[in-house]
């Protein structure tokens, strides 16, 4: 009796040995497996490729307003898929040659280096200023340009009231070299020799400063003005100078020049705005209509 109850005994220790081996052995395969699938690299899913980063798009507001007023159109434009950095800069506290050498640095702090193509939207004077930066310091990665509603012959605006100091104190330096003069930044600046899209309005919230300026305007830049030279394409739709960076026909036209190099031929809604019309004027020439006629093509 005594033999087979210290028989037992001992196999029962035998078998507890046994379990706590195998438990530890378990643990033991199951941290090394973790381990193995963490440091291993993952295979990649058949048919997907791998992530890569979105192409990057600066955007710059106009004289006199903020990145504020680019909030819409950067929103709409990172829901398409692009790395957007909407800049804001003091447009009415220091020269353009000032604000050119910021932007630079702006430029190679945040996208300089990326592999990815660097576009640029701009308003009003922000694509002065891209005419100026790419003049100087082109970055390697440069992509496309669109321009909303640029002064890129200077703006008949300025030649008229630029001498009056009210109007020289609230728009600062900058806007002195914003005329048509051939001497002029803008005339001096040259053509485009980058990828450029020009969208420009021909409605007016202003009648007395569309008195002032000759030809189809909206409100501050003649549609004559906005043409650049060597552009790629170029749009005339029923914004004003204002407001028309927050149309989402404006939206769509800009994310398809950057992503092909040339705006559609898809028809944009026409909402009403009204129209201040100066004296009997000349029409402007018309090579080619969308299929809705407020917004035309014309000759690059």
């Amino acid at each position: 009796m005594d033999q087979n109850r210290h028989k037992n005994r001992r196999d029962d220790r035998l078998f507890d040995t046994a379990r706590t081996v195998s438990t530890r052995t378990v643990v033991a395969f199951a941290v090394i497996s973790c381990t193995l699938l963490v440091a291993l690299p993952r295979p990649a899913h058949p048919g997907k490729e791998p992530v890569l980063s979105a192409p990057q798009v600066i955007v710059l507001h106009g004289l006199g307003r903020s990145s504020t007023t680019m909030w819409l159109l950067s929103h709409r434009l990172t829901k398409s898929g692009f790395d957007v950095r909407n800049i804001d800069y003091p447009s009415t506290k220091l020269s353009i040659p000032d604000l050119v050498r910021g932007l630079a640095t702006e430029v190679d702090a945040c996208c300089g280096q990326s592999e990815q193509p660097l576009h640029f939207v701009t308003h009003s004077l922000g694509g002065i200023l891209v005419r100026a930066l790419l003049a100087e310091h082109r970055p390697e990665n440069l992509g496309r340009v669109v321009m909303l509603s640029p002064p890129n012959r200077g703006t008949e605006l300025v030649d008229r009231v630029v001498s009056h100091p009210l109007f020289r104190w609230a728009t600062g330096p900058t806007v002195q070299d914003l005329g048509t003069a051939t001497t002029s930044l803008p005339n001096r600046l040259g053509p485009a020799d980058f990828e450029l899209g020009v969208i420009t309005g021909s409605r007016s919230l202003n009648p007395i400063a569309s008195w002032l300026i000759s030809g189809t305007d909206d409100g501050v830049v003649s549609v004559s003005s906005a043409r650049l030279k060597g552009m790629a394409d170029f749009l005339v739709v029923p914004k004003t100078h204002t407001f028309i960076m927050n149309s989402s026909d404006v939206a769509r036209e800009v994310i398809h020049f950057l992503n092909h190099g040339a705006f559609s031929s898809t028809t944009v809604s026409r909402r009403p705005t009204r129209l201040y019309r100066t004296p009997v004027k000349p029409p402007e020439p018309v090579i080619q209509e969308t299929q809705d006629a407020s917004i035309k093509r014309e000759p690059t």
